[in-house]
C-alpha cells in the first residue's frame, strides 16, 4: 500500500473511501462475537463500525500517520501498524475484511497467503479493490498531460494492481481461498470540494505521477490534466473519477499452503 498519507485530506476530503465500503459491510454481516481483522483500515470508520455490531476488531495499515489518526477517532478499537504482504496472524480470526486498500499491494500472492493463515479454517474473506479498467479515462488524461512536460509512461512508477475477476480468483484459491462472489462493476465517483476536487484527488492518491515532474512542473501539470479530463470527467461544477470495483467473498477451505 502506499507509504505516504495524509490522514487531514483523507478525512476531509475523501469520505467516499469509506462511505461506499458501508455497503460492503453487508456482505461481512459481522457478528457479536466474531474476531475479525480489517486490512487497510485508513482512519478507522470502518472498523469502528464492525465493531459496533460486537465483533473483537484488530485493524491495521501500513501507514504510521493513518494507524494515529484512527487510534484518536476510535480509541476503543485496536489498531495495528502492518503491512498486508507480511500479515503475522495464525487462524485468530472468523472473517478478514478489506476496502479500497489491496489494489495498493504490490504483492497480491503474499496477501493472499497472509490472509488465508489469518483465518481459521471455515472463515470468511470479503474485500473491495479498484479492478480491472479503474480510473482509466483520467489515466489517459494523466498521461497525456505528462506527455506534454516531457515524461514518458516509461518514467512513472504506478503503484497499483487493479486486477479482473480472472486475474484475482486464481491468486486466491492458490492459498486455499474458495471465491463463492465475485463482481466487477462501474462506479463513477464524484469528488468532494467542487472544482478543486481533482486536484485533492491526486494529492492525495497521485503522488505516482507528480514525483516525475519537478516543483515548478506540478502547477502546469495540473492545469493540463483538468484541460484535458474536463470534457468526461467535469459536471455539474464537479469531478467524477471513472472508478471501477472488484467486489469478492471467498472462504478458508483447507489448510493454506505456507509461502510466499
Amino acid at each position: 500500500m502506499a507509504a505516504h498519507w495524509n490522514p487531514s485530506l483523507y478525512q476531509g476530503s475523501h469520505a467516499f473511501v469509506w462511505e461506499y465500503g458501508r455497503d460492503l459491510l453487508q456482505l461481512l454481516a459481522p457478528q457479536a462475537g466474531e474476531r475479525i481483522l480489517d486490512i487497510g483500515c485508513g482512519t478507522g470508520q470502518l472498523a469502528a463500525e464492525i465493531a459496533r455490531a460486537g465483533a473483537h476488531v484488530t485493524a491495521i495499515d501500513n501507514s504510521a500517520a493513518m494507524i494515529e489518526q484512527a487510534r484518536r477517532n476510535f480509541p476503543e478499537v485496536r489498531f495495528e501498524l502492518a503491512d498486508a504482504r507480511s500479515l503475522p496472524y495464525r487462524e485468530q480470526f472468523e472473517a478478514v475484511f478489506s476496502n479500497a486498500a489491496l489494489h495498493w499491494v504490490s504483492d497480491p500472492d503474499a496477501a493472499a497467503a497472509g490472509i488465508a493463515r489469518a483465518l481459521k479454517p471455515g472463515g470468511r474473506f470479503v474485500a473491495e479493490l479498484g479492478g480491472k479498467g479503474n480510473n482509466q479515462l483520467l489515466q489517459a488524461a494523466v498521461f497525456q498531460a505528462l506527455g506534454k512536460l516531457g515524461v514518458t509512461p516509461e518514467a512513472v512508477r504506478m503503484p497499483w494492481f487493479f486486477p479482473s475477476i480472472g486475474e484475482y480468483a486464481p491468486i486466491l484459491e492458490r492459498y486455499g481461498l474458495e471465491v463463492t462472489f465475485a463482481a466487477l462493476f462501474d462506479r463513477p465517483t464524484r469528488l468532494d470540494n467542487g472544482a478543486r476536487g481533482l486536484a485533492d484527488w491526486v494529492a492525495m492518491f497521485g503522488s505516482c505521477w507528480t514525483e516525475a515532474l519537478s516543483i515548478e512542473q506540478r502547477p502546469e501539470f495540473q492545469r493540463l490534466l483538468e484541460a484535458y479530463a474536463a470534457p468526461g470527467s467535469f459536471r455539474d461544477g464537479c469531478w467524477f473519477v471513472d472508478y471501477r470495483r472488484l467486489r469478492l467473498v471467498a472462504m478458508r477451505t483447507h489448510r493454506p499452503q505456507s509461502g510466499p
